[in-house]
C-alpha cells in the first residue's frame, strides 16, 4: 500500500494526458466542499432528542452545534494547511488524498457515533477536528499538484480545482436532507445513518481521484510551451522555500489580500438570508433560494475570474476585485432605499462571484512570487487568513446590525453601516494588494539546490 501512494510512483509516463488531473482534484474538492452545506444539519442536530422539536437542556442549541462542527471545521483546515503543507510537498498528491480521505470520512463516523451517544463533544472532535484535518489537506494537495500540470494556464488550473470546493454544497445540501428524509423515524432524525452513508460514499469519491492523479516528471513542461524570455515583471522562474517565504513581505501582504477578500464576501455569504428578510421583508423561501444563486456565483467566480488572470495578471485582478468591490458595497445601500430586489441580487451576486475568484487565484499569485516548488505549503500557510476571515466577516455583519437596531435604526436600514465598513475593509485589501513587487533575489533557492538553500 505505502509504495502505491509515494510520490515516486506516482510520477507520469511520457504521454500522460494532464486533463486528467483536474477531474482528480474536482473529485476530492467536491467531496471536501460539503461543509459549505453543512447547514442542513443544524435543525435537525438540534432536535436528535426530541426528534419534531428541540427539548430544552436536553436538545442542543444551534449556536453550538455550529461552533462544534462548521467553525471548528474551517479553523482546523487552515492549521493543518498550514502546518503539514511541507509534508503534503513532501509524499505527494495520492498519499496526501488517501490522508484526507481517511480523516475526512473518519471524522463523519466519529461525528455518527458521537450524534448516536448524543455527546457534542465527540461531534466536535469527529467532524471538527479530525475531520477538519481532512479538509486541510484535501484543499491544498490538488491546488498544489495543477500548479505544477499548468504552468501555461495556472489561474485556468486552480480554479478548476476549486471551484469544486465552491460546488460541494450543491451537491453535498441535497444529498444529506436525502439521506435524512430516508432514514429519519420516530426515534431517529437521521443524521447518524446520514453520517454513515456519506463516509463511505466520500471515501470512495476521494480515493478515485487518488487513483489518477499524477505528478509531471521533473523538467516537465506542456508540448509547444515556451516560458517567455521576458516574464511579466510579478512572475518567476526560481523557487522560494515555504519557511524562506515567511521572511518575505511579500508573504503577509498576500495573507492580508486574502484574508480582506474573504472578509467582506463571507460577511454577505453568512447573512444572506436574515440580510435579505430584514431588508425587503421576503419570505424565508426567497431567502433561501437567494442563498442558493449566491452558491452559484460563488462557485462560477471561481472558474471564470481566476482564468482572467492568466491573462490581465494576478494583482491586476485583485484590483478589480477591490476596486469593483467597493464600488458595489457603497451601492447596497441604494437598493435598499429603491427597495429593488433585483438590483440587491445583481449586487452581492457580483461581490460572491470575486471572493469565489478570490480564493482561486490566491494560489497561482503565490506560484508567481515563490515557484512551483513548495506552493503547497505556502499556500497552506496564507490560507489561515481565512480562518481568521471567517471569524470577522460574519461578526462585523452581526454585531453591526444588531449595534443599529438598537440604537433605533430601523431593521430595514440596519446593515447599511456593515457595507460601508466592508468597503474599507476592501480599500485595506487594494492598499496591500499595490504594494506587493517581486520578490528580493537573495530569497530565492541556489540553482540545482533543493528548495530551503537560498542563493549567497
Amino acid at each position: 500500500m505505502s509504495s502505491f501512494l509515494d510520490r515516486e510512483h506516482i510520477v507520469a509516463t511520457p504521454g500522460f494526458n494532464r486533463w486528467l488531473v483536474p477531474p482528480a482534484a474536482i473529485a476530492v474538492q467536491m467531496c471536501i466542499g460539503e461543509v459549505y452545506g453543512f447547514s442542513v444539519f443544524n435543525i435537525p442536530l438540534s432536535r436528535a432528542i426530541g426528534i419534531t422539536k428541540s427539548i430544552p437542556d436536553r436538545d442542543w442549541q444551534v449556536q453550538s452545534v455550529v461552533l462544534a462542527t462548521y467553525s471548528l471545521a474551517l479553523i482546523m483546515l487552515g492549521l493543518s494547511a498550514a502546518f503539514l503543507g511541507k509534508w503534503v510537498e513532501r509524499n505527494g498528491p495520492r498519499k496526501t488524498m488517501f490522508a484526507s480521505a481517511c480523516c475526512f470520512c473518519s471524522g463523519l463516523v466519529i461525528a455518527s457515533l458521537g450524534v448516536h451517544i448524543h455527546s457534542l463533544a465527540v461531534v466536535a472532535l469527529g467532524y471538527g477536528a479530525v475531520g477538519g484535518i481532512g479538509l486541510g489537506l484535501g484543499y491544498i494537495a490538488p491546488v498544489s499538484t495543477l500548479v505544477k500540470w499548468f504552468p501555461d494556464r495556472p489561474g485556468m488550473a486552480t480554479g478548476m480545482a476549486i471551484m469544486g470546493f465552491g460546488s460541494g454544497a450543491l451537491v453535498g445540501a441535497p444529498f444529506a436532507v436525502e439521506l435524512m428524509n430516508h432514514f429519519k423515524s420516530a426515534t431517529s432524525v437521521g443524521v447518524e445513518e446520514a453520517f454513515l452513508v456519506m463516509a463511505a460514499c466520500y471515501f470512495l469519491m476521494i480515493n478515485f481521484g487518488a487513483w489518477i492523479v499524477r505528478v509531471p516528471a521533473p523538467g516537465w513542461k506542456p508540448e509547444g510551451f515556451t516560458p517567455s524570455a521576458q516574464p511579466r515583471k510579478l512572475v518567476t522562474t526560481q523557487n522560494v522555500a515555504a519557511d524562506e517565504a515567511l521572511r518575505t513581505p511579500q508573504f503577509y501582504l498576500l495573507w492580508a489580500v486574502l484574508c480582506c477578500n474573504v472578509t467582506a464576501g463571507i460577511g454577505i455569504l453568512a447573512q444572506a438570508s436574515p440580510m435579505c428578510q430584514d431588508m425587503f421583508g421576503v419570505s424565508a423561501v426567497v431567502a433561501g433560494g437567494f442563498v442558493g444563486l449566491l452558491s452559484i456565483f460563488n462557485m462560477f467566480g471561481r472558474f471564470l475570474w481566476s482564468s482572467a488572470s492568466d491573462y490581465t495578471g494576478r494583482r491586476a485582478i485583485y484590483c478589480v476585485y477591490f476596486l469593483l468591490g467597493i464600488s458595489l458595497y457603497c451601492l447596497l445601500p441604494l437598493s435598499e432605499r429603491t427597495h429593488s430586489v433585483a438590483f440587491f441580487v445583481a449586487i452581492t451576486s457580483v461581490i460572491i462571484s470575486m471572493y469565489g475568484g478570490g480564493f482561486a487565484t490566491i494560489p497561482a499569485y503565490l506560484r508567481d512570487l515563490f515557484g512551483t516548488a513548495q506552493v503547497g505549503a505556502i499556500h497552506g500557510r496564507v490560507i489561515t487568513s481565512w480562518s481568521m476571515a471567517a471569524l470577522l466577516g460574519p461578526q462585523l455583519i452581526t454585531y453591526l446590525s444588531k449595534y443599529q437596531r438598537e440604537h433605533g435604526v430601523p431593521r430595514a436600514e440596519a446593515y447599511n453601516l456593515s457595507f460601508y465598513v466592508m468597503a474599507g475593509v476592501l480599500l485595506v485589501g487594494l492598499i496591500c494588494n499595490l504594494f506587493v513587487s517581486p520578490v528580493a533575489q537573495e530569497h530565492y533557492a541556489a540553482e540545482g539546490a533543493a528548495p530551503g538553500t537560498t542563493k549567497a
